[in-house]
């Protein structure tokens, strides 16, 4: 088993702490993982995007040409990535930001309203874990708790009291993928 993940959008859409946290979560049940990240000219506001490869054996490089996964927070990063995704894989975008209809031929597609989620819950800044959450709900290697403990490592004492929030969206982006299952 191998699965290369993409995730992309603007610089402060937490998309590195999106493919940093499914990385290390892999990590920890006993997969072998890699996150390699990119950043454009400016952090913040910048395009920004990184790719993660989960297996079950060694991993040989962390650049890979087609991914199996596209989770694309904007549309300027859709339009980038839509073409590098192997066929029969699957685009998870955000559907506040990227308003038309996404349809590719041999391509699973699955729009999350991941800003109105985020802003439901009252903070803006968990968008990228209801994406994550959409993820989760579409692969069975990473769990839900393995995902929360690794949020816990990586956000340490100093940002625990954000862990409850960043839960609410991962189960909301679980529920998005439900609700369009069924």
């Amino acid at each position: 088993m191998i699965k290369q993940i993409t995730v992309a959008g603007f610089g402060g859409q937490g998309v590195m702490l999106l493919g940093q946290t499914l990385a290390h979560a892999g990590n920890e049940v006993g997969l072998h993982t890699l996150w390699f990240p990119s950043y454009g000219p400016e952090t913040r506001g910048g395009t920004a995007n990184c790719g993660v490869t989960i297996a079950d054996e060694k991993i040989n490089s962390p650049v890979f040409s087609k991914a199996d996964t596209l989770i694309a927070l904007n549309e300027p990063s859709l339009e980038k990535f839509k073409e590098k995704v192997k066929e029969n894989g699957e685009i998870i975008y955000n559907a506040s930001l990227i308003t038309k209809a996404v349809k590719i031929e041999k391509l699973k597609i699955y729009p999350i309203p991941a800003n109105e989620i985020a802003v439901e819950l009252g903070n803006i800044r968990v968008a990228n874990m209801v994406m994550l959450g959409a993820y989760l709900a579409l692969h069975d290697d990473i769990s839900l708790s393995e995902i929360i403990d690794s949020l816990t490592a990586i956000f340490g004492e100093r940002r625990k009291h954000l862990i409850t929030i960043n839960i609410k969206a991962l189960e909301k982006g679980m529920e998005c993928i439900t609700s369009l299952k069924s």
